[in-house]
């Protein structure tokens, strides 16, 4: 098939190159996100997704907005017969889906119709759930809700991040786009209505989520701080209002002291519920680091309350 690939973030390249190395269908374009400022200088820079479509030397469209007219038909003269959206990051109107013959399908990192939106690998681990997964739905008029194709299932640790969690199911992903791929090809595709009494719909997540509120119970704040590895990351405040990033903590019993008291001299925490060791930490300006290398510098001692 003529296959039209969208996207934009890194979870969109695994899908890509399974796509080419399949050498099952020809992308005769590829459509991602115009270059913008990064870093500190404010460089002009491709999404990753644009960034590994250059290097395969694809027919590569940044358009603004899909909608436009130009866009538009500069998608039309490419005759496609499929769309693959992942991770493309703009709302895909009607007249684009039915340029192709067998419409458009997206690549979602969650067990549709559980979240819906913004950061679905995120607020798995941030509630807690045993296990997620990938679901290959049809594009709709309302976002992530069409009918799904396939769907995979995949367990949780307590140790999962939201890093290591988005390049795991990047790959389970990709190996079941192209089974949804063969499906539509042979024309045994099976399309199953989500059942919206299960929905559950999440919002984007904000730099002011990262803020720890040390009156939640231990576990909950853990999976916030594995939730917000690597954004927009767990911050609190030492004693003297400087901050400090916590990227990896265990769980410990506590005492009847105020949540965000040390424990010990060693950063156990008291929270609202048990308590929480510190084990991986970066204070303001540099590098992640383990908690003692930390403490050799430090002057934290037991007693002393991190806000």
């Amino acid at each position: 098939m003529r296959i039209i690939f969208m996207g934009s973030a890194q979870l969109a390249v695994p899908s890509l190159k399974a796509i080419l190395e399949s050498k099952q269908d020809e992308v005769v374009g590829v459509v991602s996100q115009p270059d913008r400022p990064a870093g500190r200088k404010r460089v002009l820079t491709p999404c990753p997704l644009k960034a590994y479509a250059d290097a395969q030397s694809l027919n590569v469209m940044t358009p603004e907005k899909i909608g436009d007219a130009e866009a538009v038909q500069a998608l039309e003269d490419l005759k496609p017969e499929l769309l693959v959206v992942v991770a493309y990051g703009q709302y895909i109107p009607q007249r684009v889906i039915y340029l192709a013959k067998h419409q458009a399908i997206n690549v979602h990192p969650s067990l549709l119709p559980k979240y819906r939106g913004s950061a679905p690998i995120q607020w798995a681990i941030l509630n807690g759930d045993q296990e997620t997964g990938v679901s290959i739905i049809y594009l709709a008029k309302k976002m992530d809700a069409g009918d799904i194709i396939r769907q995979e299932r995949y367990p949780l640790s307590d140790d999962e991040t939201s890093a290591t969690l988005h390049d795991k199911l990047a790959d389970v992903g990709a190996e079941l786009l192209l089974r949804a791929i063969d499906d539509i090809r042979s024309g045994t595709v099976k399309r199953i209505e989500q059942d919206e009494t299960q929905m559950v719909e999440v919002r984007k997540l904000t730099k002011k989520d990262g803020g720890i509120d040390w009156s939640l119970p231990a576990i909950e704040i853990r999976n916030r701080i594995r939730a917000f590895d690597p954004w927009p990351g767990s911050f609190s405040a030492l004693p003297n209002g400087a901050p400090l990033k916590i990227w990896k903590a265990a769980l410990e019993e506590g005492a009847e002291e105020k949540p965000g008291t040390l424990l010990d001299d060693q950063l156990l925490v008291q929270t609202g519920e048990k308590a929480l060791r510190l084990i991986e930490v970066q204070p303001v300006g540099k590098k992640r680091m383990p908690s003692a290398s930390f403490l050799n510098g430090s002057v934290l001692r037991k007693g002393d309350v991190l806000s």
